[in-house]
């Protein structure tokens, strides 16, 4: 994934509210931070599925598959770095199939 498209496709989907976005900023490295704490405003919010589709236009040779697996590589570490407590809160404000992306499915 080039670095530009990575920076759009984490603004077009940082619409974190609240402490949210602020607590996981002070988790990631300050390019990161800095993206979350001056997002772009998304018209709507954007399913994992059109988010993945998204990425694969944005890969040269990439298709949804490797697109997938290339999103949920960058995102399992930010949930890492984000911790579970603090995950979950974001995946309440997520679309539903985020949690896949994040290496975190949901139970049930």
């Amino acid at each position: 994934m080039r670095w530009q498209p990575f920076l759009e496709a984490v603004q077009e989907r940082g619409e974190y509210h609240g402490e949210e976005r602020n607590d996981l900023a002070a988790r990631l490295p300050e390019t990161f931070a800095l993206i979350l704490l001056n997002p772009l405003q998304a018209a709507e919010p954007l399913s994992s599925e059109r988010f993945v589709r998204a990425v694969s236009a944005w890969i040269e040779g990439a298709n949804e598959q490797t697109a997938a697996w290339d999103t949920s590589a960058v995102l399992s570490v930010v949930a890492d770095a984000a911790g579970e407590e603090l995950l979950q809160r974001l995946l309440l404000q997520l679309p539903p199939g985020y949690d896949l992306l994040f290496g975190h499915p949901s139970a049930g």
